[in-house]
């Protein structure tokens, strides 16, 4: 039984992030300790209650369910490069020990020669044998997509996530690139739309990428997989560590793990809540459990009106999820 006062009376957390990521410039979220654990709920701050509600199950799971047991005790993870300059984006790879890493391309304001440049810095410094995919959030059409894709071809992809967002162009893609055995990978033709299952009908990917707090929660992501029948990559919501251990868990908990996850994120912030943070070593995230720093929990609380946000945000979304779970 979940103890709503217990939730609403939790830690609302803001942590400034050093490098742009999308348009974000911040993390906030809440994290509380329930009967099973710490839990996480961090949904990006223009998510309505009926997306943001997914987020609300994913943390009540973490807090009140716990993890399935794991079938592995090191998780291989890549570096996440954001758009930015080909000098960063190089010492970012070089900094991380990754074999593997996922570059942000598309982004609002830059150009595909911008694209081009980071990616080529990324190869230098992964070298010929590292693995590289890029990542577009679903911003190109289906003719920048092809010519993108074609002209970034030439650093050996591992594939291409997220490349348009309609998932039959997705399909259309992938069936035009067939050929240069390039893979598409879908995260939000997966857990942004009211039919996941449409990738799998429509051959739209070769690769499902799942981020535990949007699908709401380790179990409803275990079966996704299941139904889905496609490798799994799981990766981040740029989480605190609180949040990134359930999607460790995911990962630990899947049968087969064939690709790196995108699960070393807790770089990407400028705190975190815990000592030491879930970051790699060895391009490997180790499953443990975690227990938030008081200090660093302290340092990193909201001041008062971002504090009031959240709990008029959590407000709604128990609303949406008492209106779902009453169907």
């Amino acid at each position: 039984m979940v103890d709503r006062l217990l939730v609403e009376t939790a830690t609302v957390f803001a942590i400034d992030m050093p490098l742009r990521f999308r348009s974000i410039r911040q993390r906030q979220g809440m994290v509380w300790k329930g009967s099973a654990g710490w839990a996480e709920w961090s949904p990006f701050l223009d998510y309505p209650p009926a997306e943001a509600a997914n987020w609300l199950r994913a943390a009540l799971e973490m807090a009140e369910s716990g993890f399935p047991d794991p079938v592995r005790r090191s998780i291989p993870v890549n570096v996440t490069v954001p758009a930015t300059d080909p000098i960063t984006a190089y010492r970012l790879v070089k900094q991380s020990g990754c074999g593997t890493a996922k570059v942000k391309v598309a982004q609002a304001g830059q150009s595909l020669a911008d694209d081009l440049e980071r990616v080529e810095a990324v190869r230098a410094a992964l070298g010929p044998s590292g693995r590289l995919r890029v990542d577009a959030n679903g911003a190109w059409s289906l003719d920048q997509a092809l010519t993108a894709i074609r002209k970034l071809s030439r650093f050996d992809l591992e594939y291409v996530e997220q490349p348009t967002a309609v998932v039959a162009d997705l399909a259309k893609l992938r069936r035009n690139l067939r050929l240069d055995s390039i893979r598409i990978a879908a995260d939000e033709s997966i857990r942004r739309v009211s039919d996941p299952m449409a990738v799998k009908r429509l051959e739209a990917a070769d690769v499902i990428v799942l981020k535990v707090q949007p699908l709401g929660g380790v179990r409803a992501c275990l079966r996704l997989a299941e139904e889905l029948d496609l490798p799994v990559v799981v990766s981040s919501a740029i989480e605190t560590s609180i949040g990134l251990r359930a999607g460790i868990a995911l990962a630990a908990a899947l049968p087969t793990l064939p690709f790196a996850c995108g699960l070393n994120t807790a770089s990407l912030l400028s705190a975190d809540l815990v000592t030491p943070s879930l970051q790699a070593s060895g391009g490997q995230i180790t499953v443990r459990d975690i227990t938030p720093n008081a200090d660093l929990l302290t340092a990193a609380r909201a001041n008062s009106a971002v504090s009031a946000s959240w709990a008029s945000r959590l407000a709604d979304c128990w609303k949406e999820l008492d209106r779902v779970d009453a169907k």
